[in-house]
């Protein structure tokens, strides 16, 4: 569920709107020219923060393969790489 309010609203029943937050639904606070903003719970937050995590991984592993499939790797011995881990 989403609720639309005014900051004006927010402001005078912030506890209200906290707890339906927090109860994982999303509070979206409208302002003047479409500047919204978003009350979310902690938990919707980190799991947010975690999606967006595992797609910025996602995209360097296929970064990745594109290089190697277009020959742009660098080949290291195990004694090469030995040593940089002393470095």
């Amino acid at each position: 569920m989403v609720t639309a309010i005014v900051a004006t609203d927010l402001k005078a029943n912030l506890k209200h709107f906290m707890d339906i937050a927090v109860e994982g639904n999303c509070v979206v606070i409208t302002r003047p020219k479409r500047r919204n903003a978003v009350l979310i719970s902690e938990d919707e937050y980190n799991e947010l923060q975690r999606i967006k995590q595992n797609a910025e991984y996602t995209q360097k592993l296929k970064d990745s393969l594109i290089q190697l499939e277009n020959g742009q790797v660098v080949e290291k011995s195990l004694e090469e790489l030995e040593s940089m881990a002393d470095e």
